[in-house]
């Protein structure tokens, strides 16, 4: 059985879209991050960075969303979540889904948790760090924005559904709150996106078992 270690609305949302998208059977493991339990002996035995998610298949125990993502794609390839290996549609999902992670999510981490990047009480620095992460997301929804202009397709890249939509979907789901420039509902393209992307029934599914609340893009 595998088992997600999860939190509500964070960055386990995108593998617990995917496990839903599978259909397959799993169980969900709340990680009380309020009460630190990221943080605590056990779960820092499963993941020593103490971050959400875990996923535990058998013996096998992964974190870091995109691999968790990949892994669930590779390991049930009639799902079809991801292109086939050694061709070009293969190598942009592999480009498409590590630079969600690295590029975009980091940059998230900057903007959410500014004074991580500054000293103790630095609060005018913290602002600077927030307001530079600020415009770098305002970038990447650009990139996803003309990214989705240029295919012309439902889907991130194009007209297949793959593991990289739960991940873009989360990502543009946190700009909800952006204060200052546009989040991501507003651009042209990334807004009828999200739109599509609520309506599948993984997506509305996780919603409700998560029971995140309005606005959820």
């Amino acid at each position: 059985m595998i088992t997600l270690h999860y939190y509500p609305g964070n960055a386990s949302f995108a593998v617990h879209v995917l496990l839903r998208e599978l259909g397959i059977p799993f169980e969900l493991q709340l990680v009380e991050r309020t009460q630190a339990a990221h943080k605590s002996p056990a779960y820092l035995k499963l993941n020593p960075n103490g971050l959400i998610p875990v996923l535990v298949d058998g013996d096998l125990v992964l974190y870091e969303t995109a691999a968790i993502l990949l892994h669930l794609a590779d390991t049930h390839p009639l799902a079809l979540l991801a292109p086939p290996l050694a061709t070009k549609e293969r190598a942009q999902f592999y480009k498409w889904l590590f630079w969600l992670s690295n590029t975009m999510q980091a940059t998230m981490t900057a903007y959410f948790y500014p004074d991580r990047s500054v000293d103790a009480g630095n609060v005018e620095g913290a602002k600077q760090v927030k307001a530079h992460a600020q415009a770098r997301l305002d970038g990447c929804l650009r990139q996803i924005d003309e990214l989705l202009a240029a295919h012309g397709g439902p889907w991130c890249l194009g007209p297949q559904y793959t593991a990289a939509d739960p991940l873009a979907f989360m990502l543009c789901r946190w700009t909800r709150g952006f204060a200052g420039s546009p989040p991501a509902r507003d651009y042209p393209h990334i807004g009828p996106y999200l739109q599509r992307m609520l309506e599948r029934p993984a997506v509305a599914r996780a919603i409700e078992v998560e029971k995140l609340q309005p606005p959820l893009v």
